[in-house]
This record gives structure tokens, C-alpha cells and sequence, in this order.
């Protein structure tokens, strides 16, 4: 099974920024469409973003549009997730999860925690 290694999570007050990274573990991310995910306990998991493999079309949850961005880059073959104005309700664990166009493999990773908090 591929692996992902999420980084960047973490504590910070409201209003503050973090930037979370996706790294993959002995693949590259070529023909994978990137997707971040979180997770609160109780709550269903809520897609936040994803990038697609060719164009590098972007989507973004409502609620964090506007505040989030997603980018790729492919020198470095990570994915990474910039997200200011950090609101409370953004404490969750993250999680990205690559799908390869090609194959439909699935690639996973084990998350970070990114809490928001005074």
C-alpha cells in the first residue's frame, strides 16, 4: 500500500496561519489528483481541498474558501495546504489522500493535528 507523510500541524491562535504538507513515501505524485481531508471526532469527514493532476484545477470547501489554498509542487513532489485566518472550527485532523488518474490506486497518509485556539 502507498503512504503519505503529512507535516506542518500544530497549535495556533485564531487568526493565525499554518502550512501543512503532503510528501509521499516512494512514489511520485505524477497523474495523482491530491485531495485534503479532516476529521473531527463525532463529525463526518469534510473534503477541504483537492488539486488535479494535469491542469492543477483547484477546488475548495465552502467554508474554507477564500482562506485556504492548495498547491503542488513537482520539483519537490509534495502537496501542500496554506491556510490563514485560522478559525476554531478548522481544529480537526488532516489528512491528504492521492488518486492515481491512471490506475485508481489510493495513497493515504496518517494525518496531522492542527488545533486553533487562544
Amino acid at each position: 500500500q502507498l503512504h503519505l507523510v503529512e507535516s506542518g500541524g500544530g497549535l495556533v491562535q485564531p487568526g493565525g496561519s499554518l502550512t501543512l504538507s503532503c510528501v509521499p513515501s516512494g512514489f511520485t505524485l505524477d497523474y495523482y489528483v491530491i485531495a485534503w481531508f479532516r476529521q473531527v471526532p463525532v463529525k463526518e469527514q469534510e473534503g477541504v481541498s483537492c488539486i488535479s493532476d494535469r491542469d492543477e484545477s483547484t477546488y475548495y470547501a465552502d467554508s474554507v474558501k477564500g482562506r485556504f489554498t492548495i498547491s503542488r509542487d513537482k520539483a519537490k513532489n509534495t502537496v501542500y495546504l496554506q491556510m490563514n485566518n485560522l478559525k476554531p472550527e478548522d481544529t480537526a485532523v488532516y489528512y491528504c489522500n492521492a488518486r492515481n488518474t491512471q490506475t485508481a490506486t489510493n495513497a493515504f497518509g496518517q494525518g496531522t493535528q492542527v488545533t486553533v485556539s487562544s
